[in-house]
């Protein structure tokens, strides 16, 4: 079983290149439907944070005055995920930052990331909206803490992930959802969702 790494970050705002940069992150690594490993911190960049983001995420400047060094915290976090393929949702988001804080370390970003906002667009058409918080309460999910901080959501995501594999299992006979399948699945319309599925079995026993 591959293992992946589902990610979340809090940031100042919306995009490293507007200069916003992370003040948190977490990573819950996933063997297959199990949580194996967790890693989190806050960050310090540098970077104030503005009332609305503090009121957002919890997270105040006194805290990131506290923390360790963004080079320090991204520099564990690379170590901790290696090359293993990625996941979060609404991942482009999260990729951007993850890449971003990356490159100021002069390290590479080549790791692939599976969406859970993208993947359940394509399976749950019936529910409400494709928040995450939503999607936790369309799937009855346990909730582990405050949304918006980067350890529950990263949970919560990881949770997602795991439910989307087991209903690629039930509803569709994948016995082993790999995230290769995930990306393929992600990039795919709503409709063509069972002839990728359906090719994907026919290439494993090929």
């Amino acid at each position: 079983m591959t293992l992946i790494a589902v990610i979340d970050f809090e940031t100042t705002g919306l995009s490293p290149a507007m200069g916003d940069r992370a003040t948190e992150i977490a990573i819950v690594l996933m063997d297959g439907d199990r949580v194996l490993d967790r890693f989190q911190s806050l960050m310090n960049a540098g970077v104030r944070i503005s009332s609305f983001i503090e009121a957002y995420t919890g997270i105040s400047n006194e805290m990131i005055a506290r923390a360790p060094p963004a080079a320090q915290v991204m520099a564990q976090a690379s170590r901790f995920v290696g090359a293993r393929p990625m996941a979060a949702h609404n991942a482009s988001f999260d990729r951007r930052f993850w890449a971003a804080e990356l490159e100021r370390l002069g390290h590479a970003a080549p790791q692939p990331f599976a969406c859970t906002m993208l993947l359940s667009r394509r399976l749950y058409p019936q529910a409400p909206n494709y928040k995450l918080g939503s999607l936790a309460a369309f799937h009855a999910l346990p909730l582990s803490g405050r949304a918006h901080r980067a350890m529950s959501d990263a949970e919560t995501a990881a949770a997602l992930l795991a439910q989307i594999r087991t209903d690629l299992r039930s509803r569709f006979g994948v016995a082993q959802p790999s995230h290769d399948l995930l990306m393929k699945l992600q990039a795919c319309s709503r409709a063509a969702v069972p002839r990728a599925i359906e090719q994907h079995l026919a290439a494993a026993c090929a």
